[in-house]
């Protein structure tokens, strides 16, 4: 099995630590990455977009002219599309934008980013990330103790600890989420990924 050294806050190697084969050493699946990501960002939208079609504006119950004998164009109604106030031809209405794809597909898709981190020596795994109360100061400074200070990093805990989520929520480009709901969105939206020790154990037992 592939190890990892395993850093405290402090940014120095205490141990290395087996991480599974199956979840962060698997053949990159690019297809089922893109499907993911495009899934997941469809879930995300809204929906809510809305114009009026020239059935829907106010106005408009007149002719306009004469349709003979005025030398201008033709028009039924000051309330078509192509009049100041008129209506949206085929105009966007209210829609559910989500889709389900297969797990199978997210679960490979989800490997395949992790296995990436790690081929690219961006993962960091820490033997723990704990605070007795919110401090951003305490986590910046941490950032700075693994180098990697000013990039977009996403923090995994094994646990939602809200002292660890408030401390780092401050900090532009940083997220905090806990192990159970990683998502390759997430994973590739940062350039680093930070992994306590119990969440990377935790993830093997959730996505093995």
């Amino acid at each position: 099995m592939p190890k990892i050294d395993v850093l405290d806050i402090n940014g120095n190697v205490v141990e290395q630590m087996e991480i599974s084969e199956d979840i962060f050493a698997v053949e990159i699946n690019e297809h089922c990455v893109y499907e993911t990501v495009k899934n997941h960002l469809a879930n995300r939208r809204q929906g809510t977009q809305s114009a009026k079609t020239r059935a829907e504006v106010r106005g408009g119950g007149r002719k306009p002219w004469r349709q003979k004998g005025t030398g201008r164009a033709r028009q039924g109604s000051t309330r078509s599309p192509q009049w100041i106030g008129g209506g949206v031809v085929f105009a966007p209405k209210p829609r559910d934008y989500s889709y389900k794809i297969n797990k199978k597909v997210k679960r490979i898709a989800l490997k395949s980013v992790l296995t990436d981190k790690v081929n690219n020596q961006k993962l960091i795994v820490l033997n723990e990330l704990t605070m007795n109360e919110p401090k951003t100061k305490v986590f910046a400074q941490t950032m700075k103790n693994l180098k990697i200070d000013g990039k977009k990093a996403l923090f995994v805990t094994k646990q939602n600890d809200q002292n660890v989520v408030r401390s780092g929520r401050n900090i532009y480009g940083v997220s905090v989420v806990f192990a159970d709901v990683i998502n390759t969105y997430d994973i590739i939206n940062h350039e680093v990924l930070v992994m306590t020790k119990d969440a990377v154990i935790r993830t093997q037992e959730v996505f093995a």
